[in-house]
């Protein structure tokens, strides 16, 4: 079978760290935790960055004016209901644009806002015509997008559309969307608008980074990531494991953003919420360029592109090849040694080797135990 890729448009990270990741348990962002962090991502080259709605606490309205002043590339955006209050205060504040939102699920239209079809369309008109009067950039999202009825999201998307909205948004607010059914659903949405089109994930499924590449393959030109994929429950699309994505189909995709910044980011949104990296995070995460089985480590010293789609020099990031363990293989001890400046003749070599298996199948060892060995057959490396 011929493996076709599927091509990926031109697209836009909204960074929704400050919006979205604020309802991740525990977060607590100061006004100069937010424009630390606005800081960092500005410079990592995010498009646009979403802040939480201007009534969401007394503070909040404060804080979006705050982010509009500072000096920035990205464009700013809040979150609003759609209701004409919200977008007055929107516009107050200063953003350079609105996401605007309404449930169109049975669930949300019953158990949330209670209006029916032509009242979510009239009232999501009437916010995108004073929105496009004072020239703020709008998005209209169906929220719940995949538990609602599929006729009835396009009628609401292609109102909004012909209303002269920028673009819409396609929400899985819970999480249930697979791959396909999200291609599908892009596709679709994509004969039948004009605008743009962006894609939000929820990840309780494991599948939010899957479903924001198929998004895009399908035609979405905006993707909602957080750093870390911090979120409500299990959070959103992260940005850090979409930028991978995205880089083992195509490099240059990814080439706009300054990608040696992503570790620090990471490390110091963490470091504001009280939790760790966690060690499977592609790119930052501890392991993600550990190599460790003889045969991996052996093929990766000739040439890492054998095991590796992602090259961590790309990140500012080292390669580790790890020696201390029953696994180890010749190889991974003599490059080890070279860096210690010590040479092993082929005998020294794998009597270093079978001492170290030895050690480790009696006990878990460190690279002070190796360096232990090493030391009582070491051979300075000749000038």
């Amino acid at each position: 079978m011929h493996n076709r890729k599927i091509p990926v448009p031109e697209f836009n990270f909204i960074d929704s760290t400050l919006r979205e990741g604020e309802q991740f348990r525990g977060t607590h962002f100061t006004l100069d935790d937010k424009r630390e962090i606005a800081q960092l991502l500005d410079q990592f080259g995010v498009e646009y960055m979403e802040l939480s709605t201007p009534v969401a606490s007394p503070q909040s309205a404060g804080a979006i004016r705050a982010l509009a002043d500072m000096p920035r590339g990205f464009k700013l955006l809040t979150h609003i209901r759609a209701n004409m209050d919200d977008a007055r205060l929107a516009v107050d504040c200063g953003v350079d644009g609105a996401d605007v939102y309404i449930g169109t699920s049975e669930y949300m239209r019953e158990y949330s806002h209670g209006k029916s079809l032509e009242q979510v369309i009239d009232i999501g008109q009437e916010v995108i015509a004073f929105l496009n009067q004072q020239n703020i950039e709008t998005r209209f999202s169906t929220e719940d997008t995949f538990r609602s009825n599929f006729a009835d999201v396009m009628t609401v998307y292609r109102a909004m559309d012909l209303a002269g909205v920028d673009r819409v948004g396609v929400a899985d607010t819970v999480g249930i969307a697979d791959p396909l059914q999200t291609y599908n659903l892009i596709s679709n949405l994509r004969d039948v608008v004009s605008c743009d089109i962006e894609f939000h994930g929820h990840n309780d499924s494991s599948c939010a980074v899957a479903n924001a590449f198929c998004a895009l393959q399908a035609g979405a030109t905006h993707i909602d990531t957080t750093v870390l994929g911090i979120g409500e429950r299990n959070g959103i699309t992260p940005m850090g494991a979409l930028v991978g994505r995205l880089y083992t189909c195509d490099k240059s995709l990814v080439e706009k953003y300054q990608l040696c910044l992503l570790p620090e980011i990471e490390r110091v949104v963490a470091e504001k919420l009280g939790i760790e990296i966690p060690y499977n995070t592609p790119i930052t995460g501890e392991v993600a360029f550990h190599h460790k089985a003889g045969v991996h480590t052996n093929a990766v010293l000739k040439n890492p592109t054998t095991y590796e789609a992602i090259d961590p020099e790309d990140f500012g990031l080292p390669r580790i090849i790890d020696v201390a363990h029953r696994l180890v293989g010749r190889n991974a001890i003599r490059d080890y040694a070279a860096g210690r400046g010590i040479r092993l003749p082929t005998q020294v070599l794998n009597l270093v080797t079978a001492q170290v298996k030895l050690m480790a199948d009696e006990r878990p060892i460190t690279l002070e135990d190796v360096d232990r060995i090493l030391s009582k057959l070491m051979l300075p490396v000749d000038d």
